[in-house]
């Protein structure tokens, strides 16, 4: 998600080819290009493959100095990519685990208590500005958005009762614009014989 979101944002007027795949039926071009078998994968014209969403959204910036700038360069990259990291390490460990707490040894509470640290310290930024690192939103709202989302979605009930009021405007922000709402249309399961379908369609 987070990787077509940062390509949705820089990339208009130009596309990708975008290949709807279904993880349960993986098809063999994708393993060809990507032998570990997880999306997202982006293959480059140049034949490069970035494996990893992160590296997917710089990339993407990077194809838009305008967009890079904004998101990026107008804010402390040492700090967006902490939280990040913060983001991808502890907070998605107890993501996971909260999403199928009867896999694991501990309860569900265990797992949202674990995940809590992370949404207090978004909450504790998101209440002095309306993004993460101030008035306008940048690189590091777009990589952690999806993750809140996720974790939001376990039990609705329980996090908008809440006391992250700030944080829960936040995701009520993304949740509601224009390119989530673009990024989240569904698209036929892609195979040989295809249409070839460009994402942003706008491109």
């Amino acid at each position: 998600m987070r990787a077509r979101l940062a390509i949705a944002t820089s990339l208009a007027p130009q596309s990708l080819e975008l290949r709807e795949v279904v993880l349960k039926d993986k098809p063999q071009a994708m393993l060809d290009a990507s032998p570990k078998g997880t999306v997202p994968v982006l293959v480059l014209p140049s034949g490069q493959v970035l494996e990893e969403s992160l590296d997917i959204m710089t990339w993407s910036m990077e194809q838009n100095s305008e967009v890079q700038d904004a998101f990026v360069g107008a804010f402390d990259f040492t700090a967006m990519n902490a939280l990040i990291e913060e983001n991808d390490g502890p907070f998605k460990w107890a993501l996971d685990r909260y999403k199928y707490a009867d896999r694991y040894e501990e309860s569900e509470d265990y797992y949202r208590q674990k995940g809590q640290v992370f949404l207090a310290s978004l909450e504790t930024k998101l209440s002095q500005h309306p993004y993460l690192f101030g008035e306008q939103p940048s690189f590091a709202d777009l990589a952690i958005f999806p993750f809140v989302r996720q974790f939001a979605h376990v039990d609705r009930d329980w996090f908008y009762q809440t006391e992250y009021s700030a944080l829960i405007k936040w995701l009520d922000y993304w949740l509601a614009s224009d390119v989530f709402t673009r990024i989240m249309k569904k698209y036929p399961k892609w195979d040989v014989d295809s249409e070839t379908l460009l994402f942003p369609e706008n491109g």
